[in-house]
C-alpha cells in the first residue's frame, strides 16, 4: 500500500515535471529555425531526467497555471527557492509565488525570446511597464538619458514626471541624426533610447551605428546602454539586438498579442547581467504578467508570422493609394521611395517581409479635416493602439500624444495634421475604398466652408 507521504511525494513530482513542460522549448534561440516555424512551436518540457510524462501525452497548447503560490517538497526546497539570487527563468527547483515568477508567463516569455535571438525575455503587464522597467533597471539618481523629440506619448510623460523628479537628467534629440546622439553624451550617461520606426512619424533610426556609438564611445565613465522600442516592426521586421542593440522593448499589446484582447510588455536582450536588474525590478514592483494574459499572448505569438506579412501587404497597397490621392499631403510609409528613410529602411528590415503595418499621413486642411477623416470611416475603427487584425486609426496630436508639448511634437515632427493609421488584415480594396470615401468627403466640406468664407467676405 501507498503511503501519504509517498502520494504526496508523487504528486509533487508529476506537478513538477508539468512545469517543466510549459517552461522549455524545444530549440533554442539560436538554432537555424525559421522564423515563422518557431512562431507556430510549442514550448514542451526539456526532460530532466525525474519526469514520466510522455510528450505523446503532452497537450498541444500552454496550459494556465493560475496557482499564486506553489507546494514545496520540503522545507529545505522552501529555503533554497528563497534563498536564491533573482534569475530571469526557474531552474530545477521551480517556482515559489507567482509575483516571482510563473510557468505560463515563462513559456510565452521564452516564446518571445526564440523570435528575438535573444537569451532571454521578461513579460510585463503592460507595455508602459516594460519600458518603465527597462529604464529603472539601468538608471538612478544623477545618471543621464538620451531621448528622441519624437516618442510615444507615455514615454515622453515617464521622462517628465517621473525620471526627472528622480534626480535623472535627460536630454532630446533628432534621432534620425546619430550625431546629435554623440553630441548629447555625458559622463553619466547610462541609456541611449529610441524608436525604429518611430511612433507616429515612421522615421527611422540607423540602429547600427547606434550600437556602434555606444560600443566605441569614451565619454562615459559606466556602460552605456542602447534601448529600442520596437513595437511597430517587431523582430519579424527588425531585428535590433541582431544589430548590435542592447535592450529591445515591445508592447505585446499589439502585433504579438494581435487581437485587442491582451496587456503586455516584454524586455528581450542577451545582456544576462542586465536582465537580472530587470528581472529584480519585476518581482519588487510586482510587474509580471498574469497566467491569463500570458496563455492569450503564447497563442497570438503562434499565428504572429502570417499576420506580419498580411499587415505588410496591405500596408503598402494603401501607401501607394495615400500618396496618390489629392486629400493627402504628404505619406510616411518605410516601404515608399518618398519616405526620407527609404534606403535606411533597404538595409534594416529582412529582405523580402515587406515594411510593416503601420503609417502616417499628412491631411490636406490642417486639424479639421484630420479629425473629420478619422470620424467618418465605416471599416476602419477610431481607436487607439495599433498591430491587431483589425484597422485603428487615431489622431496622434489630439490622442496618444497630446501630453506632449505642442513644441516638442512640431519638433519630432508631429504637426495636427498628421493621422496615425494601423492596418488590419482586412481585404486591402475595403480599406481603400472606406479612406476614399471619408478623404473627398473632407475635401468636399472644406470647399464648402472656403466658398462661404469668400461669399461672406464680399
Amino acid at each position: 500500500m501507498v503511503s501519504l507521504a509517498q502520494l504526496q511525494r508523487l504528486v509533487v513530482r508529476r506537478r513538477t515535471c508539468s512545469y517543466l513542460f510549459v517552461a522549455n522549448r524545444s530549440f533554442s534561440s539560436k538554432t537555424g529555425v525559421e522564423f515563422a516555424t518557431r512562431c507556430a512551436a510549442v514550448p514542451h518540457h526539456t526532460d530532466k531526467g525525474d519526469c514520466e510524462q510522455s510528450l505523446a501525452n503532452e497537450g498541444l497548447a500552454v496550459p494556465i497555471m493560475f496557482g499564486s503560490t506553489y507546494r514545496l517538497k520540503n522545507a529545505d526546497h522552501g529555503a533554497r527557492l528563497h534563498s536564491k539570487e533573482e534569475t530571469v527563468y526557474a531552474d530545477e527547483d521551480g517556482w515559489v509565488y507567482t509575483r516571482w515568477g510563473n510557468p505560463t508567463n515563462e513559456a510565452a516569455a521564452r516564446s518571445i525570446a526564440a523570435l528575438e535571438g535573444a537569451k532571454s525575455s521578461l513579460l510585463f503587464s503592460s507595455g508602459m511597464n516594460s519600458i518603465t522597467g527597462a529604464l529603472l533597471s539601468v538608471l538612478k539618481a544623477g545618471d543621464h538619458a538620451i531621448f528622441p523629440h519624437c516618442v510615444y506619448g507615455g514615454t515622453s510623460e515617464l521622462v517628465h514626471n517621473y525620471l526627472n523628479n528622480f534626480g535623472i537628467e535627460t536630454t532630446f534629440v533628432d534621432s534620425t541624426n546619430i550625431e546629435e546622439y554623440e553630441n548629447a553624451l555625458r559622463p553619466n550617461t547610462r541609456v541611449m533610447y529610441a524608436e525604429s520606426p518611430a511612433n507616429p512619424t515612421m522615421r527611422l533610426t540607423d540602429l547600427k551605428r547606434l550600437a556602434e556609438l555606444s560600443q566605441n564611445q569614451t565619454i562615459t565613465n559606466k556602460r552605456t546602454y542602447t534601448i529600442v522600442d520596437n513595437t511597430f516592426s517587431t523582430s519579424y521586421h527588425i531585428r535590433t539586438l541582431d544589430l548590435g542593440i542592447d535592450v529591445s522593448i515591445q508592447s505585446a499589446t499589439k502585433y504579438l498579442g494581435g487581437h485587442s484582447d491582451v496587456l503586455a510588455g516584454v524586455i528581450s536582450s542577451n545582456d544576462e547581467r542586465y536582465m537580472v536588474e530587470a528581472a529584480k525590478y519585476q518581482k519588487i514592483f510586482g510587474s509580471l504578467l498574469d497566467p491569463m494574459q500570458s496563455y492569450l499572448l503564447a497563442r497570438g505569438i503562434r499565428t504572429l508570422d502570417v499576420r506580419m506579412e498580411r499587415h505588410a501587404k496591405n500596408a503598402q497597397q494603401i501607401a501607394e493609394f495615400l500618396e496618390k490621392h489629392e486629400g493627402v499631403d504628404r505619406v510616411f510609409y518605410p516601404g515608399l521611395e518618398s519616405h526620407p528613410d527609404y534606403e535606411l529602411g533597404q538595409q534594416q528590415f529582412r529582405k523580402g517581409k515587406g515594411f510593416g503595418g503601420m503609417l502616417s499621413f499628412l491631411v490636406k486642411g490642417g486639424l479639421n479635416n484630420a479629425k473629420f477623416i478619422v470620424e467618418n470611416l465605416d471599416v476602419i475603427n477610431l481607436a487607439v493602439s495599433l498591430g491587431s487584425v483589425e484597422s485603428l486609426i487615431e489622431h496622434p496630436s489630439s490622442m496618444t500624444h497630446t501630453m506632449i508639448p505642442k513644441e516638442q511634437r512640431e519638433a519630432g515632427g508631429l504637426p495636427d495634421s498628421l493621422v496615425r493609421l494601423s492596418v488590419g488584415i482586412e481585404d486591402p480594396i475595403d480599406l481603400i475604398n472606406d479612406l476614399d470615401q471619408a478623404l473627398k468627403a473632407s475635401l468636399s466640406l472644406q470647399n464648402t466652408e472656403e466658398t462661404l468664407e469668400a461669399s461672406s467676405a464680399q
